[in-house]
């Protein structure tokens, strides 16, 4: 049987956390403890719809996370809009 993951190391990610929280970034590895995170940024509501704001404000923000395994409630693949958005914030490049 074939099973079919979701994503993939290298994919653009959106992470539930068990606080409530969603961030959107790119994932660099998955391991049993952890996801090592790439540029995370928070999804925030602004009066023009969703909005990327820095995940952490104290860090570089080319810096890479490690998020505990315990501290998510899922994950899954960005859909395409918010993905190019957060292409966009993160590296300057339109999609």
């Amino acid at each position: 049987m074939l099973i079919d993951t979701p994503y993939k190391n290298g994919d653009i990610v959106s992470i539930k956390l068990n606080s409530g929280e969603e961030v959107i970034a790119k994932l660099e590895e998955e391991t049993g403890t952890h996801y090592k995170l790439s540029k995370p940024l928070m999804v925030a509501a602004t009066q023009q719809g969703l909005g990327l704001a820095p995940f952490m404000f104290t860090v570089d923000q080319e810096a890479n996370i490690k998020l505990n395994v315990n501290s998510v409630s899922c994950i899954a693949q960005t859909e395409k809009e918010m993905s190019s958005q957060y292409i966009q914030n993160t590296t300057g490049l339109a999609v």
